[in-house]
């Protein structure tokens, strides 16, 4: 042992770590962090034949009319969606849905050109992929596109790869030449994935896309839709979502649980089939170990169960089981999915604002205090716990949960919406 300085020599520390800046820049490119983007809340499908300039706005007009009908106030709204609530946090709810459902029903619309857009031709596809595009590009100019807007194309795996790239190249097509360029939440959606290559091959089709358009290079990005086995464990045993993200050259933004294709894929029974199966636990499972702390983020699938009519108890029905998959996907850390009818709206908007208000009061107050350099309220937080209450009140702060005036009120904190995209000059 020396006298007051180390036994270790500066030659030796550096022999004996060797390989330690090659592996942390191995792990900064695998695991770069999360985006500081905003991330919807959910996604609505609509089939490519049914999307209209105001489709948003109607679907937010269908589902303000069912709330007024069948859910009038914050109690009753609760209840229906299997929501134990203070009466005042009941209100506070409801009133927050009304206002999403008047301001901004849809963060995410995809025009849909496969599972819901089934038995068309192609030259109706055609036809159809151009009305969807300009539709989208009048909402644009009208104001009332949402924030967050983009096409399912059809699989690589039924044969239909070429009509699939013909049809993205046509909507790309007529959106670019009517809206003289891509809304910054565009984003395309690639399902049934059965093969790695598949993915490889898409993303050399988007980005022959950006050339033929005149596009900027990795401006076409996607999501991958999990609904098959193959896309999670590959023929070898290993596990092959990874190898999606590796082959995707920087493109997958996001990957989404195909709830009923993967549940049929495992030889479920109907009666099965359904979001909340342990199944699926298993699969949103691989998912979140394999992109926790990457670019790719999580959405999970849809309910199938919507009103048979529009009486107040079959309306409740269909509310009380979706609002019950929103609420496992909560608990699984799934923040985003899909809604397929103006009713999934308020059903999804009340369960995810409950969520983000009914900690909201003590999580600013929490905030509050760890920068005034105080301890109390019977907490001593750490500052992981103090980033999941920040991740919490900006999420509320994106999806219109608490207005960022009252964030600022609460707590001191300045929080606003965050941007669809991050820019050069945002880094």
């Amino acid at each position: 042992m020396s006298g007051g300085g180390g036994a270790l020599g500066d030659e030796e520390v550096t022999r004996l770590l060797v390989g330690v800046e090659e592996a942390d820049a191995e792990v900064a490119r695998d695991w770069p962090g999360v985006p500081a983007t905003r991330q919807p809340v959910q996604v609505l499908y609509v089939p490519l034949d049914r999307v209209h300039p105001r489709t948003a706005r109607r679907y937010g007009t269908a589902a303000l009319r069912l709330l007024e009908a069948h859910a009038p106030d914050g109690e009753v709204l609760a209840r229906a969606c299997g929501l134990v609530l203070e009466p005042a946090l009941a209100e506070r709810v409801h009133t927050r849905v009304v206002a999403k459902l008047e301001d901004e029903p849809v963060e995410d619309l995809r025009c849909d050109a496969e599972d819901g857009y089934l038995g068309r031709s192609a030259e109706t596809e055609a036809r159809d992929a151009t009305a969807a595009a300009a539709s989208v590009a009048a909402a644009i100019a009208d104001g009332d596109a949402p924030p967050f807007v983009g096409i399912r194309v059809k699989s690589f795996s039924d044969g239909l790869a070429r009509r699939s790239v013909a049809t993205l190249d046509r909507f790309l097509a007529t959106l670019l030449d009517a809206a003289g360029e891509l809304p910054d939440g565009f984003v395309v959606t690639f399902p049934k994935i059965v093969a790695v290559e598949h993915v490889a091959a898409f993303a050399r089709v988007l980005a022959a896309l950006e050339e033929a358009h005149g596009l900027p290079e990795r401006r076409l990005r996607f999501e991958a839709q999990i609904e098959t086995t193959p896309s999670v464990l590959g023929p070898d045993g290993r596990v092959a979502l990874r190898d999606i993200r590796d082959v995707a050259d920087g493109r997958l933004c996001a990957v989404h649980v195909g709830v009923y294709d993967y549940s049929a894929g495992l030889g479920l029974p109907p009666t099965e089939q359904r979001l909340d199966h342990p199944a699926l636990d298993f699969a949103r499972h691989l998912l979140q170990t394999t992109f926790a702390g990457t670019e790719v983020r999580l959405s999970d699938g849809s309910t199938n169960v919507v009103p048979a009519d529009d009486s107040t108890a079959d309306t409740h029905r269909a509310w009380a089981r979706h609002a019950a998959d929103v609420r496992h996907s909560l608990r699984h850390g799934f923040v985003q999915g899909w809604d397929l009818h103006p009713a999934h709206l308020v059903s999804r908007y009340a369960v995810v604002f409950a969520d983000l208000l009914a900690g909201i009061d003590d999580a600013l107050d929490r905030l509050a205090r760890w920068d005034a350099g105080e301890a109390g309220g019977g907490v001593m937080d750490e500052p992981a716990t103090i980033r999941t209450l920040e991740a919490a009140v900006q999420r509320a702060v994106d999806c219109g949960a608490i207005g960022p005036d009252e964030v600022r009120r609460r707590s001191g904190r300045t929080v606003s919406p965050r941007p669809i995209v991050q820019r050069a000059t945002d880094r």
